[in-house]
């Protein structure tokens, strides 16, 4: 059968091949935006005719959706290439084609490189996909086509999608590129200014992937905060939320990535009243110094964190908090790290991601004085994911004892069945899950869990029946 394509799995009814068919399969890299992107067109090319299949060895096109937001991110996407070029000689590839961000970022050096590669695709519109694959399966090679974002909103009505997570939830993207301008980021230069899409293509599909069993919503786009500033007249993330609120059968909303500049009052109020929002926010803050944050460009000041943070907390009931921060950023000496460290312990974030900062060309951040070694920023970022470990391990040993409502996901046959599912403050893929070891249910249904054991980052626990 060959080797399984585990970066984007596709649901059982997507597997039956009509005969004669081409089998495209797909490795998907990089964030949930994404791979939001790869289900548009693997939708596409469904609808014209091509069969799915998740073993790389049985598929006649392969397709790579990349990323390169920093140097390991770039890493992975070329050695995923190289991987699935094999199966041009290994199995029944005919043609490879690469998309996303690394195409857009490096364009022609790319192609002169990796003469391996059928066609090339950057970020632009997943309609594009199957006119991409068609010249690439008809032998064109070397052809690049390199898609510069569009210009103006553009809008996916009509655009097929086929999930890649589980059937009960589904990332909801609800706008393209950004206008923030973080000194360290090169996502503007490759995705653009920040594009809204409107209510009414948004409500549309929400609908339509409840109607299809979905239960739980996650909200994505670069900053869910500044989602709707550039639609005319504007249309505020609380009135999307408001609406979303209202569809029959749709259980949870999570909102992941608001910019601690960007979190509106109002959501607070809204939160705080109603059930199907998640109590749970992403909240990348990247780092307490103000000096650093005034280098990163991110518009907020360390006063400004800690008043947000307590606002959300005094505001929402229950609510936990994941955060992102970056160390070894340029100018970044030894107090203002400790001071990072320290504010760790103050804030006492539920969930935590953490990493090294790239010098990434193209940025202001790239030409900035103080750029520290690899060895020290890899040195502080096992100091931070450290110390955030014994935040998380003692959060979770206080559940042990407590009922948790749980989202089951799957069951799990090896070595006895076990059900794997999330509590509302535990995003898929991201945070940690709960090991239900009696009583669980099938997927996409909902569980009173009592809590049994705790890690680091996953719970134990029991259904109460």
């Amino acid at each position: 059968m060959g080797k399984r394509i585990q970066k984007v799995l596709v649901p059982e009814e997507a597997l039956h091949l009509a005969e004669g068919s081409l089998k495209v399969g797909m490795v998907s890299l990089g964030c949930p935006k994404n791979r939001v992107d790869s289900e548009r067109m693997l939708g596409q090319l469904k609808r014209a005719g091509y069969a799915i299949t998740p073993q790389a060895g049985e598929a006649d096109l392969l397709l790579v959706n990349t990323c390169a937001f920093v140097r390991s991110a770039q890493e992975e996407s070329i050695g995923s290439i190289l991987e699935m070029a094999r199966y041009k000689e290994e199995g029944h590839c005919k043609a490879l084609v690469v998309m996303g961000c690394l195409p857009q970022r490096f364009g022609q050096e790319l192609s002169d490189q990796m003469p391996e590669v059928d066609a090339w695709m950057g970020v632009g519109p997943a309609s594009r996909i199957v006119a991409v694959c068609q010249r690439a399966l008809a032998g064109d090679g070397g052809w690049t086509q390199i898609f510069p974002p569009p210009p103006g909103d553009e809008t996916l009505e009509g655009l097929p999608r086929l999930l890649s997570t589980d059937s009960h939830y589904a990332y909801l993207k609800i706008a393209e590129g950004c206008r923030n301008g973080c000194s360290y980021c090169v996502i503007p230069a490759l995705r653009g200014d920040l594009r809204s899409r409107t209510l009414t293509s948004l409500l549309e599909e929400a609908e339509e992937l409840v109607g299809q069993g979905v239960r739980e919503l996650i909200l994505v786009a670069q900053d869910l905060g500044n989602y709707g500033r550039d639609l005319v007249p504007p249309a505020p993330l609380i009135h999307l939320l408001e609406r979303l609120c209202r569809i029959e059968g749709l259980e949870w909303i999570r909102l992941l990535y608001l910019h601690p500049a960007h979190v509106p009052e109002e959501l607070i109020g809204a939160m705080a009243t109603e059930a199907k929002i998640c109590p749970y926010l992403d909240l990348p803050i990247q780092h307490i110094d103000d000096g650093i944050l005034s280098a990163m460009n991110r518009r907020v000041t360390s006063a400004q964190i800690r008043d947000l943070i307590d606002r959300l907390r005094s505001g929402i009931p229950d609510l936990r908090l994941r955060s992102t921060v970056m160390v070894g950023f340029p100018g970044e000496d030894e107090a203002r790290f400790s001071a990072l460290l320290d504010f760790l312990e103050e804030a006492q974030f539920d969930h935590l991601g953490a990493f090294a900062y790239s010098r990434e060309a193209g940025t202001p951040a790239a030409r900035m004085k103080g750029q520290l070694p690899q060895r020290v920023k890899e040195r502080r970022l096992r100091e931070v994911m450290e110390a955030q470990a014994e935040i998380s391990r003692r959060k979770n040993r206080a559940l042990v004892g407590t009922t948790q409502r749980v989202l089951i996901d799957e069951v799990i046959n090896s070595g006895g069945p076990v059900g794997r599912g999330r509590t509302s403050w535990q995003a898929p893929e991201i945070d940690g899950v709960v090991q239900v070891r009696k009583g669980w249910s099938k997927p996409g249904e909902f569980m009173e869990v009592r809590i049994t054991e705790a890690d680091t980052y996953d719970l134990v626990g029991e259904c109460l029946v």
